[in-house]
């Protein structure tokens, strides 16, 4: 995973991590008040590290730009509009991803029923279908050791995710790393669809057509290189502004 687009102003980045929140909780990927999606802003005066995060209590759909939370790698309360602090223990992991992965702009994790299910199933994700084969290869993965609240386990995670954007937590969720936020909920409504379907397939009690090497290798590079394409060399991202445009009908306080 290379460096990202860089440039984008403080707003920008608070308006697509709002978006993020309630796009999750939009596809039904939220899990009440827990996980979390956190973002990268541009250092400090002082070069301090400074992210954005969702206020402690609310649920996805009641986040918006102005009520995001800015916290150190630590996750100690930098800016807090809201006023209710933040789950700092819920942002461990997300702070020694981001600075173990500094092209890491935006760090997504999720815990959702097909996803689950995938994590706990010691195949993973198989190349069923064209969703699934752009992680063809792509997928790292982390052994349970219980809620993430040992400090000791952040290592191990990193150790485990090495350079891929993509996580699978067993017997946990996902875990997505985005060179910037729309390219990592991108990942995670792709992972979505591609764990559903396999639940799916899987369940009809036929035999499933896994694609082969070739062709998955294939339609991941391709993925991969339309990807690159956004956030390398400064393309327009239609398909992030069409999740903006569903925005302003299905929740247009988002920026409020």
């Amino acid at each position: 995973m290379r460096d990202g687009a860089s440039g984008q102003s403080v707003s920008q980045i608070r308006r697509d991590l709002a978006a993020a929140y309630r796009l999750i909780a939009l596809e039904g990927m939220d899990d009440g008040i827990y996980t979390h999606i956190s973002a990268r802003l541009p250092s400090g005066p002082g070069g301090e590290q400074r992210f954005l995060l969702n206020p402690y209590g609310l649920r996805f759909d009641e986040v918006t730009a102005a009520n995001l939370v800015t916290v150190d790698e630590t996750g100690a309360v930098i800016d807090d509009p809201y006023g209710a602090g933040v789950n700092a223990a819920g942002f461990t992991i997300h702070s020694a991803v981001h600075m173990a992965r500094h092209d890491a702009a935006c760090v997504l994790h999720t815990h959702t029923v097909a996803g689950v299910a995938v994590s706990s199933n010691k195949e993973g994700l198989l190349p069923l279908n064209q969703w699934s084969a752009q992680f063809y290869d792509r997928i790292a993965f982390h052994d349970y050791e219980g809620i993430a609240l040992n400090l000791e386990e952040r290592a191990r995670i990193v150790a485990d995710l090495g350079d891929k954007s993509v996580m699978l937590l067993r017997n946990h969720g996902t875990l997505l790393l985005g060179r910037s936020v729309a390219e990592a909920v991108k990942l995670a409504l792709n992972l979505e669809r591609s764990c559903k379907a396999q639940v799916a397939a899987l369940g009809m009690g036929l035999t499933p057509v896994v694609l082969s090497h070739d062709v998955a290798e294939h339609t991941a590079g391709q993925y991969q290189s339309m990807y690159d394409s956004f956030e390398n060399k400064g393309k327009s991202d239609p398909e992030w502004a069409a999740q903006l445009r569903r925005l302003e009908v299905s929740a247009p306080g988002y920026l409020g």
